[in-house]
């Protein structure tokens, strides 16, 4: 019966990836383990459930069939699991964890390292990206997102703060330009904007209770919001960043705010998990943590936590 669970996991994992070698590395195992594990599985089943090329893993139809009972079964079994989590006094086992690159670096890591040394028996795997990623496709348990979330009725959200964006320039930059006093005066600036292919993001103020677009105009462009905040350090032009970014340079003089009373609407930042009849207390615990400490090292006072169906 071991052996049959072991390749039925092996089965799930590989599906879920659509790679042998992803799942190995996922579950410890080499990729040969993986791939015997589930051609042992056909054998016994008497069908083909993948479809293999040099470049791709796909599910057969029966493949298909069998994963969706099989995905069903181990979620049971490990919820059926998970249950003892709430007797135990220190939470236990691997959680999967995906953040925004640089909103992950300054506002998540301290709160997981935290977290690691105060739990001895959590591990916790954080895998920092940009990418929109599915959670149980890509075997998640949690993961931070920027920005209006999608209507996912799988999905379940608690909301962490908001994510202002502040105006920014050097000191020696506005010793050679004069400091803007209305939105207007921009076009004389230069502007450090951020963008990826033709796409430009636009600035957003609060101008007279409404919101209103200013298109960075500039010779420098980059998509990477650290690239440009050394830019503006440099005396580059003005910046439009996140305050939880620029917060020590401007605490330490390097940059100065520029029309902070314009300061526009902030984007949510969420902590998304995947619905389930039972959340294990490792993750219960990374949540209440990014829920308690976020608002404030996004630079925001604390928000209300709403629940998402």
């Amino acid at each position: 019966m071991s052996d049959q669970l072991n390749g039925i996991a092996a089965f799930v994992q590989a599906a879920q990836a659509a790679s042998f070698a992803l799942a190995a590395e996922q579950m410890g195992l080499s990729r040969s383990a993986v791939g015997k594990a589930v051609a042992r599985l056909e054998q016994r089943l008497g069908v083909q459930l993948f479809h293999r090329t040099t470049r791709s893993l796909k599910l057969t139809d029966e493949g298909v069939l069998f994963y969706e009972r099989c995905a069903g079964a181990l979620a049971d079994i490990k919820a059926a699991e998970q249950l003892f989590d709430s007797g135990r006094r220190e939470p236990v086992g691997r959680l999967r964890i995906s953040v925004p690159v640089l909103l992950g670096r300054h506002c998540v890591t301290p709160l997981l390292v935290r977290l690691a040394k105060t739990h001895a028996r959590l591990e916790i795997d954080a895998v920092f990206t940009d990418r929109p990623v599915d959670l149980l496709d890509d075997g998640f348990d949690l993961v931070v997102r920027t920005g209006a979330l999608a209507n996912e009725t799988d999905l379940r959200a608690r909301r962490l703060g908001s994510q202002t964006m502040a105006l920014c320039a050097s000191p020696a930059y506005l010793r050679t330009r004069a400091a803007p006093s209305t939105l207007d005066d921009l076009a004389a600036h230069d502007m450090l904007a951020y963008g990826k292919g033709d796409r430009v993001v636009p600035w957003l103020f609060n101008e007279a209770g409404q919101t209103r677009n200013i298109n960075p105009k500039g010779r420098l462009r980059f998509d990477d919001l650290e690239s440009i905040a050394a830019a503006a350090v440099d005396g580059a032009g003005l910046a439009w960043l996140p305050s939880w970014l620029i917060a020590s340079r401007l605490a330490s003089g390097l940059l100065v705010e520029v029309l902070p009373a314009l300061r526009g609407p902030g984007f949510d930042v969420y902590a998304v998990w995947p619905l389930g009849r039972h959340l294990p207390m490792r993750v219960r615990l990374v949540i209440d943590e990014l829920v308690a400490h976020m608002p404030s090292m996004l630079g925001a006072g604390p928000d209300a936590v709403a629940p998402r169906p």
